[in-house]
């Protein structure tokens, strides 16, 4: 069975709802000249939605075509909608939650889900997570790197930590601004900016001590960790010779942590997804493509297939084996 676990989807009932009842959310929906887009919170624009999200055949076409059994449906990122007011963002993502459910019980033998939680509000969230889990039969859940612009680890999000190491259940960490403040151009925003963030947010999460608080937090990186697995001796160097700076929360150093994390595929290159094991084990790496996005890996298998000296027993486990092992461990 080969999972696609970074795989992001709108069910089209998410379309119908907004375009009725999204105001009660804090939610508009607009089209414009590059399509679909929504208005969030009155200053968040998340669009255009594409077609391609909400296209269940032409998903599945897809996965049949490139040997994906199973995709592990998410939110597509910009839909988490961290600005709603807390009443707003938790009935939404109830109903997310409800819906992309509810997309993956039409094809249960492809699709598994992926929660979303109003981080804004962490007790909500870790009650949402729990109810995702438990009543609605989604395997984890997918998180910004940001709460509306505030660092993950800033955010009080203890309640939630706590939820997610009681159910055991996965935490893909998804890019949503890159680096608010540099002057992106020429594409980097997405390009270097999206795995720049997510080595940020993964950076400051390792240092603040959630990790020593909550040793059981199961956390996917996607696009590959971003840059931090080729770091990690840079950052163990300044845990050790910087404490001062980088070690007044957390006790077990970067590279400690990033024993218990996987990070996914989406790098675009054979050469750099065998780095990528080199670094961190077979046994940390699961697949990833992005669907159905133009910088996602559409054909992740086939990059996979192409990675140097890939020991068929480390391909079991990163199409197979790695995901099966985190998902049977759900506390449910």
């Amino acid at each position: 069975m080969i999972y696609d676990v970074h795989a992001h989807c709108v069910p089209q009932g998410l379309i119908e709802l907004l375009q009725v009842d999204g105001p009660q959310f804090g939610i508009e929906l607009f089209t414009d000249e590059k399509g679909l887009n929504a208005m969030i919170a009155g200053r968040v624009t998340a669009g255009p939605i594409r077609p391609f999200l909400t296209d269940r055949e032409r998903r599945i076409e897809t996965m049949n075509q490139t040997g994906i059994d199973v995709q592990v449906l998410s939110s597509w990122i910009d839909m988490t909608a961290y600005a709603l007011d807390r009443l707003g963002a938790a009935t939404y993502s109830r109903r997310l939650n409800e819906l992309l459910a509810e997309e993956a019980a039409v094809a249960p033998d492809r699709f598994l889900a992926l929660a979303t939680a109003p981080l804004q509000a962490p007790e909500m969230a870790a009650d949402e997570l729990r109810y995702a889990v438990k009543k609605l039969g989604m395997v984890g859940v997918e998180v910004a790197t940001t709460v509306d612009g505030t660092d993950l680890d800033q955010a009080g999000l203890d309640p939630f930590w706590e939820a997610a190491s009681e159910l055991s259940c996965p935490i893909l960490i998804h890019p949503y601004q890159p680096l608010a403040g540099v002057a992106w151009r020429n594409g980097l925003d997405n390009m270097v900016g999206r795995p720049a963030e997510t080595t940020v947010a993964i950076g400051n999460l390792m240092l603040s001590g959630v990790f020593d608080r909550y040793p059981d937090l199961t956390v996917i990186l996607v696009h590959g960790g971003g840059f931090l697995p080729f770091q990690l001796g840079r950052l163990d160097h300044g845990f050790r010779t910087v404490p001062h700076l980088t070690a007044r929360h957390a006790v077990r150093s970067p590279s400690e942590v990033a024993s218990g994390l996987f990070f996914d595929t989406v790098l675009h290159s054979p050469q750099a997804i065998a780095a990528l094991i080199a670094l961190v084990g077979a046994k940390r790496v699961v697949l990833g493509s992005d669907y159905p996005f133009e910088m996602g890996d559409l054909d992740p298998l086939a990059t996979l297939r192409n990675t140097p000296d890939l020991d068929p027993d480390d391909h079991e486990r990163i199409t197979s084996g790695n995901f099966r092992q985190i998902i049977d461990g759900l506390r449910r």
